[in-house]
């Protein structure tokens, strides 16, 4: 190989030099053709910077085999070159050479001082170059590839096992160039290396005989350790950073909450103490403020945008960091491939090794960027990914089969997860899982001043952008005989015009101002959007009413332009529809706001009512620690159970027929009988009640009715004869 660059370019040089009266058009070709070259190989050699000469070459080694595919694109090129040269050295003969004469005068108006030298010393650096990769192959052992491109002779083995061997390797001899990850893997053209790769990167080809049959494990395999609680932030500040105004928003929330998180963890640490919890290497990768997304967040923190996204990922940070897992921060996809061990190229493989991760909490944005820079590896790995999705995803979009062929394909969903992989900000339904978010908690004093200093007649209205006050004036009208109406609306210069005059308008407040303004503010009002945020549980933390619209028919991707496209059809009763069902009156009011009586009424009982703050223990910071800890420790959607019930279980149940279910006194409800073994599960079996739902009636309607919670986990131990039949 380094015989042909060296006598190709020692050619080039003496052509160059000998046809005198062409010496200008040849240089001109060459220097064209090289300038074609560099471009050609897709950036494997490029210039330094500006103020370097942009004849200085350096390279990058991506790999010993891939190198010499680069060094014989480079010789090929100089063979045409060559023949380029040979065809102008005939015409130097014949009655054109007049012609060449004009043009060679017209080239060298525009020749730059020192083309041929320049020329040359590209030449000369390519030659070099060739050596020293020769070397450094021969240093590292890797086998020389014959003129054929072949390392040795192999047969496609054909076996029933891996049915889908033969067709691999026909696609990867008429594809493995389009991808540079092949390469990277040592895939060189050859049978024998399209085998190795296929059965030992990728999992079509049944493993070679006359190769090291060492294992390949999915997971890194790390001794387990302890989780212990933390109580020191600033590790986890630092992580995160403050490049973003998203982040330095997430930063401040994070300080803000830092000594209610400890006491949180200290409570917990208690209740705790005799349980062994393993400590999980976990990815978090925020794909939507990622600039590959657009991250069109960031921009407009400081002008009203939304802010509910970022303060549950600050939540869900501060909550795995206190839990004492080991925290991988991700914000761009060059860090996400870095993390996950993404090989050089376009995706198209699997990760470098096994995945270093337990667990990877990721959003939508980050699902897409992983799939498509993880190859193969993605569906393989995927049972270890955590989805934060805001609304949440139903079956029948998350099942790409059955949402192509019922109509329930969106942009969002089809991926295949197991349903609880899928983490919403409030508990919308039984088949995603809860993560949820923090609501800032008040101690005595601040419970007391609130008392003290609350201003009855003192509304606050929820919406910091003007769009959202448009055609709300008769209601504010109505409102404004009552009580004295403030907002929060960012503008720039002028005053919003959709923000009536006699609304005192405070403009866009920082976390702890609009704390305050809550604190003395009786009620909190909600036009409608946005749908399902964090502000009115805030707003109920400290001491104020919310008053929200009914939905008559309610919302959903059916009816209303905000929730199309989403992977759900749930029907949004109101503007919060968890502030409507689980906290209700008094704190809580929901009225049908095209009805102005209804409104006015709603706003005299509210002058009338004495309200203290709440907050729900799952939006408290040791309620979202507890509930993310059992999460990690017992969630595991990689390892399938064996169906229910073995024959062997079925035959020790009592009962004729047999049944594991034991009905309990002065009740229609069945429970696991104690002196049955009870399969493991999570949330464990004695947790278990069996209802049977009025016609017509849902699981998660049947169980609220009686106190209670739908918990799909239980299915598979009810959808059975042996159920039915107790």
């Amino acid at each position: 190989m380094t015989a042909v660059n060296s006598e190709c370019i020692t050619m080039t040089r003496r052509c160059l030099l000998t046809f005198k009266p062409f010496r200008i058009f040849v240089a001109g070709i060459g220097f064209f053709s090289l300038c074609f070259l560099m471009t050609s190989l897709g950036g494997q050699f490029s210039a330094k910077r500006l103020g370097d000469s942009p004849f200085s070459i350096r390279t990058e080694v991506l790999g010993g085999l891939e190198s010499r595919g680069v060094l014989r694109k480079i010789s090929d090129m100089l063979e045409i070159i060559m023949k380029r040269i040979d065809t102008l050295s005939k015409m130097s003969n014949s009655s054109e050479s007049h012609r060449l004469e004009e043009l060679s005068s017209a080239l060298h108006r525009f020749q730059p001082v020192g083309l041929v030298e320049r020329i040359q010393a590209i030449a000369q650096n390519v030659s070099d170059m060739a050596i020293r990769m020769e070397q450094i192959l021969k240093k590292t052992n890797i086998p020389a590839r014959g003129q054929d491109g072949v390392t040795g002779q192999c047969e496609v083995p054909k076996d029933p096992r891996y049915p889908d061997c033969a067709s691999k390797v026909d696609w990867m001899r008429a594809r493995w160039t389009s991808d540079p990850c092949y390469s990277f893997y040592g895939v060189d053209g050859s049978d024998c290396s399209f085998l190795i790769y296929l059965s030992e990167v990728e999992w079509f080809c049944p493993p070679l005989a006359w190769r090291n049959q060492s294992s390949h494990p999915t997971t890194s395999s790390l001794p387990k350790r302890q989780a212990y609680f933390r109580s020191d932030l600033s590790l986890l500040l630092e992580r995160v950073g403050s490049g973003k105004e998203s982040l330095s928003f997430m930063r401040r929330r994070m300080r803000r909450l830092a000594a209610q998180w400890a006491a949180a963890a200290r409570r917990l640490d208690e209740r705790l103490r005799s349980q062994y919890r393993v400590q999980k290497r976990i990815l978090v990768h925020v794909g939507f403020l990622t600039e590959e997304s657009g991250d069109v967040f960031s921009p407009k923190v400081l002008k009203g945008g939304p802010l509910g996204e970022m303060v549950q990922w600050a939540d869900i940070l501060t909550t795995l960091h206190v839990l004492g897992h080991n925290l991988k921060i991700s914000l761009s996809v060059k860090e996400l491939q870095g993390s996950l061990g993404v090989p050089p190229g376009r995706g198209s493989c699997p990760l470098i090794g096994p995945l270093p991760f337990d667990l990877i909490y990721t959003d939508y944005h980050g699902l897409q960027q992983m799939k498509q820079h993880m190859g193969l590896s993605f569906r393989q790995h995927r049972c270890h990914i955590r989805v934060i999705d805001t609304f949440g995803t139903e079956p029948a979009y998350n099942n790409e089969e059955y949402a192509t062929l019922h109509g329930y394909r969106t942009n969002w969903g089809y991926w295949n997860l197991n349903c609880k992989q899928y983490m919403t900000m409030f508990p919308h339904t039984p088949d995603n899982s809860f993560m949820g978010f923090v609501t800032e908690e008040l101690n005595q004093t601040e419970r007391f001043n609130i008392k003290r200093d609350k201003v009855n007649n003192m509304a606050v209205v929820y919406g910091k952008e003007a769009s959202m006050w448009k055609g709300e004036e008769k209601l504010l009208t109505i409102l404004h005989r009552y009580m004295d109406i403030h907002g929060t609306v960012y503008y720039e210069a002028q005053r919003p015009p959709e923000v009536p005059a006699f609304v005192r308008n405070h403009g866009l407040l920082p976390q702890q101002e609009l704390q305050q303004l809550l604190r003395k503010a009786k009620l909190f009002l909600g036009f409608g959007f946005p749908y399902e945020g964090p502000a009115p549980l805030e707003a109920i933390a400290n001491g104020c009413v919310f008053l929200q619209p009914k939905f008559s028919p309610p919302h959903s991707s059916l009816n209303h332009e905000f929730f199309r496209g989403k992977p759900t059809s749930r029907e949004v009763s109101s503007q919060h529809p968890y502030t409507e069902q689980y906290i209700g009156k008094p704190h809580v009011i929901t009225v049908d706001f095209n009805n102005s009586q209804e409104f006015e009424t709603a706003v005299q009982d509210i002058l009338k009512e004495k309200v203290e703050p709440f907050i729900p223990y799952e939006y408290t910071c040791e309620g979202m620690l507890e509930r993310v800890n059992a999460y990690i420790q017992h969630q595991d959607f990689c390892h399938h159970s064996s169906p229910f019930p073995t024959a062997n279980e079925s035959r020790s149940w009592p009962g004729n027929p047999p049944s594991p279910f034991l009905q309990l006194p002065n009740s229609t409800a069945l429970i696991w009988a104690p002196n049955i073994t009870a399969p493991a599960c999570w949330p464990p079996l004695s947790g278990l009640r069996l209802f049977l739902s009025p016609e017509a009636s849902s699981c998660v309607k049947t169980c609220q009715d009686a106190g209670l919670i739908c918990e799909p986990s239980y299915f598979p131990f009810i959808n059975s004869m042996e159920a039915f039949n107790g």
